[in-house]
């Protein structure tokens, strides 16, 4: 079997930021208004981005995975743009989205990303849907199974949550797929083990309680902005690669690295799998440059 090569981006945090309307800025959104211009539009840059789209363009992948996090504010001229750049990294053949929590930041426009981007979010079996959890996409040997953990939170929280429907509706998911021969990669937005009470997946153990009966073959997240590498119980013992990616529009700051993306290649090895990860990160110079190549599987 031919290698299937996977990219896996997350966090771009669009900029800039459109100004907001007085209105807009209420409850939550003071304090996400106030770190954007006094912090964040700092190091969340659209030329890093940029250079780092046509970057990972130019690798050609077959298929690319977001984890989440287009928007800043969920303003409702975020959007917009913020389709209008999903467009320009692919079409929805190839760009399969999961949404993160600033998606969907406030009550008042967390529906909004789920209509604007939502040829990005449903799953084969519902293209004239309204995107539905967990979402399942097959793409040559791959089963892409999407998650959204993307729910409103009190200021200084960015939790997230599964909830009980998604759930239940996973496990009947990953059981049967269990019974196939596909590559499994569980897309979501929450590292599924966080020290951090605040940015934490609320119900992540019950999520690592259904993978260790049933079993995937790689998770992708973001949210934490660092490259990041865990290894998650499988079933009889096994051990799942569970792999995060910094911002891909970030400038390093604090423990923050500079913006990179993964490139995983996937080939079948017999009765199991090869999986090799090559991690492509950003310079001083804004050039992308290999940084490390991981053999997983």
């Amino acid at each position: 079997m031919a290698t299937f090569t996977l990219a896996h981006l997350s966090d771009p945090h669009l900029a800039p930021l459109p100004e907001p309307r007085l209105s807009e800025l209420m409850g939550k959104r003071v304090f996400g208004y106030l770190n954007w211009t006094r912090n964040r539009h700092r190091y969340h840059r659209r030329d890093v981005l940029d250079v780092l789209v046509s970057d990972l363009q130019a690798q050609a992948p077959n298929h690319i995975a977001v984890t989440g996090d287009l928007v800043n504010l969920a303003l409702e001229a975020e959007f917009a743009p913020a389709r209008a750049w999903l467009e320009n990294v692919g079409s929805p053949e190839k760009v399969t989205l999961v949404p993160g929590n600033h998606d969907a930041y406030v009550r008042a426009t967390a529906h909004r990303f789920a209509e604007a981007w939502a040829d990005y979010l449903v799953g084969d079996v519902a293209q004239d849907e309204a995107p539905m959890f967990p979402s399942l996409r097959r793409r040559g040997p791959l089963a892409l199974i999407g998650l959204s953990t993307a729910v409103p939170t009190s200021p200084l929280m960015a939790t997230g949550r599964l909830g009980k429907s998604q759930l239940e509706a996973l496990d009947r998911l990953l059981a049967g797929l269990a019974r196939e021969s596909a590559f499994r990669v569980l897309l979501i937005h929450h590292p599924l083990r966080s020290t951090a009470r605040a940015k934490r997946l609320t119900d992540a153990p019950e999520l690592l309680a259904m993978l260790k009966q049933h079993g995937v073959e790689l998770v992708l997240h973001g949210h934490d902005h660092v490259h990041s590498t865990m290894w998650v119980e499988g079933p009889n013992g096994s051990s799942i690669p569970s792999i995060g990616v910094p911002s891909a529009s970030a400038r390093v700051h604090g423990h923050h690295p500079d913006a990179a993306y993964n490139l995983f290649s996937i080939a079948r090895d017999n009765d199991g799998w090869r999986c090799r990860q090559m991690v492509r990160g950003i310079n001083d110079a804004l050039q992308m440059r290999e940084i490390r190549r991981v053999e997983l599987l």
